[in-house]
């Protein structure tokens, strides 16, 4: 039970799967195939999607590589929340569109892991949600050239430690796209 009691419902989240996100990222198709996937189990089961979308100096709001991944189609009902920061929650409506619908629980899904995945997931948790990660349905792209560990890797991580995090009176939890329903 999340500790936002008045808040029964669910919601997915789909987070900057944007043609300029995901170009480079680790096993792209098949992370996209697996979040059109969720996103038609959303719809089906009268579960809301809720779309957020980056832009900064290198992601240009309105250019093509801002725009939504063609192999996912919003629904013009679905909100969509305009982000400059890596945490969805940051200096956006996502907290009034999430509570106007009584949502506590929030599946995430998206890119990038090691950035605004991780920033999401934190910042809902600390805010008062429950959040189930799908655990195939997020990426990143290749920075070991930098330092950090392979893609691979960061969304194994990511995953380990999500599925062992807890708060009081929240859950954390980490799904495959098949396993989750709505």
């Amino acid at each position: 039970m999340s500790t936002l009691s008045d808040r029964p419902h669910t919601a997915l989240l789909v987070v900057d799967v944007q043609n300029g996100v995901v170009a480079e990222a680790h096993e792209r198709d098949r992370v996209v195939t697996n979040i059109s996937t969720l996103v038609g189990k959303a719809r089906a089961g009268g579960v809301p999607v809720v779309w957020v979308q980056h832009s900064s100096d290198n992601l240009a709001k309105d250019s093509d590589e801002w725009q939504l991944v063609p192999e996912l189609s919003r629904d013009g009902s679905e909100p969509l929340i305009h982000k400059t920061y890596a945490d969805s929650f940051e200096a956006t409506d996502l907290e009034d569109v999430l509570a106007r619908a009584g949502i506590g629980h929030l599946v995430v899904s998206g890119a990038q892991t090691d950035e605004c995945i991780r920033s999401t997931i934190h910042g809902a948790m600390v805010r008062g949600y429950d959040v189930t990660l799908v655990g195939d349905a997020h990426t990143t792209e290749d920075l070991s050239e930098y330092g950090a560990p392979t893609p691979d890797k960061v969304i194994a991580h990511t995953n380990l430690y999500w599925q062992e995090h807890r708060a009081p009176g929240r859950t954390a939890a980490v799904q495959k796209t098949e396993e989750v329903t709505f």
